[in-house]
């Protein structure tokens, strides 16, 4: 299958850039080009594409604007959303997050790792290291935004204990291997209880997994060591 890529940054020289990367690659093509956050969703709703490539800082409707539009639009829900920037700070993580992205790279990274990036991503997978899921979901729960309202517990109720205890542990920022140590499982069975709970709470990746098991008091947050 073919990774279909929208792009959307306000830089008409770094779009074409990533144009030549991506279409470079047997696996990926680039649909569409946006150069702000406004015309990112009305191109990702005419196109359709598998990941939109989201700068943050953009004129007009900023990428995390339009992250939040891409992503809770119901006809969008095959579309993944990897934020590309060179304000590579906790709090725009947080906020990506916030708006339902699938992951956050610095414009800083290698071709090698932008393109491993969106395979990542297109494949389901969210793009935060399980350090950068322990202290990035903690400390975007400990101080909301406004506005922000928890899920209820209630949500998991369609939830088997052990998908619970998996939901838990990735939360908590372990990696599938990890999990399958902990548990006495297979790491192919730990993949399976967490598309299977993420299928169940309608959950667009592990990323957003990760944040409803805080949002619901599966997991508490705690204050970062240090």
């Amino acid at each position: 299958m073919t990774i279909r890529v929208l792009l959307a940054d306000d830089q008409a020289l770094l779009r074409a850039t990533f144009r030549i990367l991506i279409d470079s690659c047997a696996d990926m093509e680039v649909v569409a080009e946006a150069s702000d956050g406004a015309e990112a969703v009305e191109l990702t709703r005419a196109h359709r594409p598998d990941i939109v490539l989201m700068d943050i800082r953009m004129p007009g409707t900023d990428g995390l604007t339009a992250t939040a539009a891409v992503c809770a639009d119901p006809e969008l829900s095959a579309t993944r959303v990897l934020i590309l920037t060179t304000f590579e700070t906790e709090d725009y993580v947080a906020e990506a997050l916030r708006a339902g992205a699938s992951g956050f790279l610095g414009k800083d990274v290698t071709a090698d790792t932008l393109l491993t990036g969106l395979r990542t991503v297109a494949s389901g997978e969210s793009l935060l290291s399980p350090v950068a899921t322990r202290s990035l979901i903690t400390r975007f729960l400990l101080a909301p935004a406004a506005g922000t309202h928890l899920a209820p517990p209630e949500r998991l109720a369609d939830l088997t204990v052990r998908e619970r205890e998996v939901m838990a542990l990735a939360a908590e920022g372990r990696s599938n291997t990890e999990i399958a140590e902990d548990l006495t499982l297979s790491p192919l069975t730990v993949r399976t209880h967490i598309h299977r709970a993420m299928t169940k709470l309608n959950a667009r990746d592990r990323a957003q997994l990760v944040v409803i098991a805080y949002q619901t008091g599966l997991v508490r947050a705690t204050p970062p060591a240090g």
